[in-house]
């Protein structure tokens, strides 16, 4: 079968198409024939070499397919289903722990970027009836980790206020799921032709950020002077404190990306006394994954792919990621 490795030291010129032999699942796993992954940050880092990875590691935490064969125990899928990865095998329900994050796909052990795995029935779970395998792909990391700041640490509903920053896969799905929820959203991007695509998928209110830096300012006067319920943070310390200024009394942040950089200032007098919750947010559990599956099924939301490239053409899907030019997910398609 052929797989993807990131050779060290790991850049995008030394991911390198490669060829190995499928394994045959044993008790209480399932062979499953990968056919789409979908691009997020965090394999970035990994091909990338921001994150360090063991020499010819297989990337790529995102993977949708068909079951091949079943071992020994496997009672929750049979062959022919279809299934999705999880981010985080080992974290089956409950608060999230150091044990329960060991294990991610693409990075502590082989990913996605592969004809076929064989990894335990409990690292999976069943796609969202209708989906085609390439949109369920889009997901275990992005999707989930919207639907866990909108509705794991807080609990958006009808008459509440969410701000999103930016077109990527986890924006694009917080404004989705918002709106199916009955909430109001501003969404903010640095590009008029995706602030006409926001508006489209029926953000409220959109602001240009490369026009208005001091965006907090908007979100107060669309919100009457009260503040946003709720903000998905995605740029980290360079947005922060924005963030923290357009948040009501008593407001969440889910503290996502850091794409503005690692660290900074934080207006921590603020936060205090606007008594705001920052929740740092890393994609969620199985039986999230498992609510949210029965959440789109409900509501209709389907996933925004931007494009699909061949397994092949990895470093150029990577390439195009970098670029901050796409609209929700960039796939791969096995």
């Amino acid at each position: 079968m052929k797989v993807i490795e990131v050779r060290n030291p790991a850049t995008l010129d030394s991911l390198t198409l490669a060829e190995r032999q499928p394994g045959e699942p044993g008790a209480g796993e399932i062979a499953v024939r990968i056919q789409a992954n979908s691009l997020n940050y965090h394999d970035y880092a990994v091909v990338s070499g921001v994150l360090p990875v063991t020499d010819g590691r297989i990337p790529m935490s995102d993977g949708a397919g068909k079951v091949t064969a079943c071992g020994d125990g496997v009672t929750d899928f049979a062959v022919g289903d279809e299934v999705m990865s999880t981010f985080f095998p080992n974290w089956a329900a409950g608060p999230v722990s150091a044990e329960r994050t060991l294990g991610v796909p693409g990075d502590h052990v082989d990913g996605f970027a592969a004809e076929s795995v064989c990894l335990p029935a409990a690292a999976f779970t069943r796609i969202p009836s209708g989906f085609t395998l390439t949109e369920a792909a889009t997901l275990p990391c992005a999707a989930l980790t919207a639907w866990r700041a909108l509705f794991v640490e807080n609990s958006i509903g009808p008459g509440h206020c969410v701000l999103t920053q930016g077109t990527g896969g986890v924006s694009v799905f917080a404004l989705q799921f918002a709106k199916a929820a009955g909430a109001r959203v501003i969404a903010t991007s640095s590009s008029e032709a995706k602030l006409e695509r926001l508006r489209e998928l029926g953000a409220d209110y959109v602001i240009n950020y490369r026009e208005t830096p001091k965006w907090s300012a908007a979100a107060l006067e669309f919100t009457d002077g009260r503040g946003v319920d709720e903000v998905v943070e995605i740029g980290g310390s360079g947005t922060l404190p924005e963030s923290i200024e357009a948040t009501r009394v008593g407001g969440h942040i889910s503290l996502i990306g850091v794409l503005t950089g690692w660290g900074g200032e934080v207006p921590t007098a603020m936060m205090m006394w606007k008594n705001i919750t920052v929740s740092g947010i890393t994609v969620g559990s199985i039986e999230d994954q498992k609510n949210m599956v029965a959440g789109l099924e409900a509501t209709g939301v389907r996933p925004v792919i931007d494009r699909s490239f061949a397994l092949d053409e990895i470093a150029d899907a990577f390439r195009h990621q970098a670029s901050q030019q796409h609209f929700g997910k960039i796939c791969l398609t096995l």
